[in-house]
């Protein structure tokens, strides 16, 4: 497998540090607001490249976090009249919602920052004895980012070219204004904690640092997170640990991209700030899981209703597809037969290219597209009488399923009963377009009977007033079907 290393600047082959096993840390949310879309296109991808290193036969080690002690938190506490304890609760239990629509797997461990004080209060202390770090006169606690080399390596900036003030808060205290904060003391009404230097609270950074050595062990595989992220927070996180550890204490640093909304970069300042839970309103959450997987994760992603519409228009033939060799492979049971060989040797290309798209730093979009050279394949196949019908075809009509079964368990989608889940993504649609979908049923079950009384001009009367609302009916052998052209 080859994946980019954010450090390096460029794609690696990945060599685990153990055998057989891939000790791998993502940051979490800062429990203090509902998920948006751009945390959904983060634990998506990462989930993707847990479950596909899984299928690759690793036992890994997954550890995700949650901050549940910051300034927003406290911020968003006082505005609702709630402890943080409590702020943070409610927003953890939302992303538990919101991930779980999206068919995300939890990490194996979830820590929170509020049960790991000790942890980072014993950090902080061996970066202090270490001269790393200073205590202010105010009983801040600093980290002294020109001490340690490579600083500004990971995120790719220069030192020196650093404006003080810039991301971080000016402060007379500071020996350099480019220090970033271990330890801040106690404020008056704040969330504290006991320390040597006093009552106080972790600064962001230091959680991860301290989780990651306390779970995984220095140095671990993978760490990930949004490209936001990269500075400066893994930035500070590096430093910090490897002032503490003395080495580098992560093998591949990996990002993925921002997510645009209408080709504008996501901001509440903006208006267009999308939570979750705004798109699950009005998609099925497969459909934004689809949607997310159609870049590669390093790109950047323009979010719209309309890049959603299609999304789901071509979830829907994955799932045509699935439910028709379903229905095939129930009515023709008993021994698999002998291969079609063209098809068979098209089937085993598709299967191979999309293998080396996902070892290619799992390249998601490539994969997908040989999904649907699968689904082309077989439609192609099952339009074949002898295919549907006779023995020779059902061996290849067992594998492609499989195959298609396969890839959606790496990639966590089309996984859902056929029938069903089209009969979701229907009823979605009809909520969008204020359409009742037991209207349409009366208007197609009249059409039937009037096809049945041969009352032909009427039959089609119906059909032309189901195709103005954009629903198209396909008459099958089990009766007619509809749903949105």
């Amino acid at each position: 497998m080859i994946i980019y290393n954010t450090l390096k600047r460029q794609k690696e082959r990945f060599i685990h540090l153990e055998p057989g096993k891939v000790r791998m840390y993502v940051c979490g949310i800062t429990a203090y607001d509902f998920c948006h879309i751009g945390h959904a296109r983060s634990c998506v991808v990462f989930d993707v490249l847990v479950r596909y290193l899984r299928f690759l036969g690793f036992k890994v080690l997954f550890v995700r976090n949650f901050t549940d002690v910051d300034d927003k938190i406290i911020k968003k506490a006082q505005e609702e009249g709630l402890s943080s304890m409590e702020v943070a609760e409610k927003y953890i239990q939302a992303f538990y919602e919101d991930m779980g629509a999206l068919n995300i797997l939890r990490a194996d461990i979830e820590p929170r920052a509020t049960e790991h004080i000790q942890e980072m209060v014993r950090l902080t202390a061996k970066l202090l004895e270490k001269g790393y770090a200073y205590v202010t006169s105010k009983g801040d606690i600093y980290f002294r980012v020109r001490k340690i080399s490579g600083y500004g390596q990971l995120s790719g900036r220069n030192i020196e070219e650093l404006q003080a003030g810039t991301r971080i808060a000016l402060d007379e205290d500071k020996e350099d204004q480019l220090d970033f904060a271990l330890w801040k003391a106690a404020k008056p009404g704040e969330t504290s904690w006991d320390s040597p230097w006093g009552a106080g609270r972790p600064g962001w950074h230091l959680e991860c640092s301290a989780m990651s050595e306390k779970y995984l062990g220095i140095p671990f595989d993978i760490h990930g997170g949004g490209q936001d992220l990269a500075f400066p927070h893994h930035e500070n996180e590096r430093a910090q640990s490897k002032a503490a550890f003395d080495g580098e204490f992560v093998k591949y640093w990996v990002h993925n991209g921002f997510v645009r909304v209408n080709a504008e970069k996501m901001s509440k300042s903006l208006g267009n700030f999308v939570t979750i839970r705004d798109i699950l309103a009005a998609y099925h959450g497969e459909v934004l899981r689809f949607f997310l997987l159609t870049n590669h994760y390093r790109s950047p992603l323009d979010f719209s209703d309309t890049a959603l519409q299609e999304a789901e228009k071509a979830l829907k033939k994955i799932y045509w597809t699935k439910s028709a060799l379903e229905k095939e492979l129930e009515k023709h049971e008993g021994t698999r037969g002998e291969q079609f060989s063209e098809a068979r040797e098209e089937f085993q290309e598709l299967t191979e290219k999309w293998n080396q798209a996902m070892q290619d730093d799992l390249n998601t979009a490539q994969a997908l597209g040989y999904v649907f050279g699968l689904v082309r394949l077989a439609n192609r196949m099952l339009d074949i009488k002898s295919f549907r019908k006779n023995e020779p075809g059902k061996t290849l009509m067992h594998d492609m399923l499989d195959a298609l079964k396969k890839w959606g368990e790496v990639l966590g989608v089309f996984l859902s009963p056929g029938p069903a889940f089209l009969e979701q993504l229907k009823i979605m649609r009809c909520r969008r377009q204020n359409i009742d979908p037991q209207a349409i049923n009366k208007m197609v079950q009249k059409r039937q009977e009037a096809r049945k009384e041969k009352n032909f001009e009427a039959a089609d009367r119906i059909r032309q007033e189901l195709a103005e609302l954009g629903i198209e009916v396909m008459d099958t052998p089990d009766g007619p079907v509809w749903d949105f052209a």
